[in-house]
């Protein structure tokens, strides 16, 4: 029996570098403008080289994060429509219920959390919060890095619509990833001191079966109940 699954290959891994690299400079440079009158970001700025400096390194950083995000977005479309892969990451009704279930599993209710598949519920609302999120910071970075050009075809209205949309919107997405995905990622007990799977591309079988069970039971050609009743003669045994 296997004790490790493969989860992602080589380019997910390089992907999630890169957004980790791009986004973490976006951040640094980002924040340190909005917000310009604390002693940390005046240091940043100092050591950038200047306000000119922060803004032309936000500027590309947001290049190379739009060209990730493009690129992902395509693959993904690629992959649904020429090579039928399963749309995993789409929401459900039953995304709901497990999120119910879960809430029920933690109030000691129910006897098992609730059975994840490629990916759980939580993943998938943290994924789209964060790409609807650089979707829109993307749009709006465009429109306040080149506003002559926008107000051609827009009224101006626009400009500071923007500048409210992707300020707000960037802090959004930093909280969910320093407070929701950090979280999950690291100090969760579960995966504490860090879930190593998105660097390693792999994940144990004590994991796939608390996590990713049906997808679990999808690999190995059996079922969900199989799977926990051998989990259960191996926990009486090691009682034993």
């Amino acid at each position: 029996m296997k004790s490790t699954f493969r989860r992602f290959c080589t380019a997910r891994i390089i992907e999630h570098w890169i957004q980790i690299v791009t986004f973490s400079a976006l951040v640094i440079t980002g924040l340190s403008q909005r917000f310009y009158s604390l002693e940390v970001s005046r240091w940043i700025i100092l050591h950038a080289g200047g306000i000119d400096s922060v803004r032309l390194l936000h500027r590309y950083a947001g290049v190379f994060f739009s060209c990730a995000v493009l690129a992902h977005i395509l693959t993904a479309v690629f992959g649904l429509v020429i090579k039928r892969w399963q749309p995993s990451m789409v929401i459900t009704r039953n995304d709901f219920l497990n999120a119910v279930h879960n809430i029920r599993y933690y109030l000691g209710n129910e006897r098992y959390p609730a059975p994840g598949s490629r990916y759980s519920y939580t993943q998938k609302f943290e994924y789209w919060g964060i790409l609807t999120g650089g979707i829109l910071m993307i749009i709006t970075g465009a429109v306040l890095w080149k506003p002559l050009l926008i107000t051609r075809f827009m009224t101006g209205e626009i400009i500071p619509a923007a500048k409210v949309l992707h300020s707000n919107e960037a802090l959004v997405v930093f909280l969910i990833i320093s407070v929701w995905h950090i979280y999950n990622a690291i100090f969760s007990p579960e995966v504490f001191p860090l879930n190593m799977s998105i660097f390693t591309g792999s994940l144990s079988r004590e994991r796939m079966i608390h996590e990713h069970i049906l997808e679990l039971a999808s690999i190995e050609g059996t079922t969900l109940e199989e799977i926990r009743a051998h989990e259960n003669d191996d926990d009486a045994a090691g009682e034993r």
